[in-house]
This record gives C-alpha cells, structure tokens and sequence, in this order.
C-alpha cells in the first residue's frame, strides 16, 4: 500500500465531480459603517471583533451578527 501524497488530484474539465469554487472573501467591516441587514433594515456599525462578528446600532435595536455575513451588505 502507497502511503497518501499531499498533493491533490487534477481535475479534468469534463468530469461530473465539479471542484469547489472558492470562497468569496470575507467582508470587512469598520466602525460607522453603514450597512444593511435582510432582517434588521438600515444600522451603524459600532464594534467590531476581529473577523468574527461586527456589532450593528439599528436604531430600535442593536445585534451582534458572526461571520459569515450573508446577510450584511455595506452601502
């Protein structure tokens, strides 16, 4: 038995097991910015944690959203 390589396999065009296409990079986020949630309406970025979650001022009510953010949209 041959002991597993570390390089991947190459992918042929015309085979049925498609690779993944590589992750969107992740937003970034900074203090007052203006974003928009899907769910939550128009907000203010006011606290950020490194790349894990950004704290969002929506006026009536204030979230902390994780990453990914999926629903979070800067204007």
């Amino acid at each position: 038995m041959k002991p597993a390589s570390g390089a991947s396999h190459r992918h042929l065009p015309t085979s049925p097991f498609k690779p993944r296409p590589p992750a969107p990079p992740v937003e970034r986020f900074s203090v007052d910015d203006r974003v928009t949630h899907d769910r939550y309406g128009l907000g203010v970025v006011i606290a950020v944690e490194d790349e894990i979650a950004v704290f969002v001022d929506f006026g009536s009510r204030q979230e902390r959203i994780t990453t990914p953010f999926n629903k979070l949209y800067k204007l």
